[in-house]
């Protein structure tokens, strides 16, 4: 289950498409249109896109199984400070 934010919640397995709002039609916890499987409109989302595009990675991820991607101590072309 991936969280959409205000207690909304969908099946990671089922979410199709998200879809950004723009700037103008934001406001009141709208963030993001989150189509889901078997749906006929699109849920409302107060998370952005990329955030929930994450949480669904990492769902599906972990469903199939894959061990999780350790991240690089820093970003490439930067030395490390400690």
């Amino acid at each position: 289950m991936v969280s959409l934010g205000y207690g909304k919640f969908a099946r990671a397995d089922r979410i199709y498409a998200l879809v950004p709002l723009d700037p103008k039609d934001r406001g009141e916890g709208r963030r993001t249109y989150v189509h889901v499987d078997d749906m006929g409109e699109p849920i409302i989302a107060s998370r952005s896109e990329r955030a929930i595009l994450a949480d669904v990675e990492a769902a599906l991820t972990e469903a199939a199984g894959i061990p999780r991607r350790r991240r690089r101590a820093g970003a490439k072309g930067q030395e490390k400070l400690l």
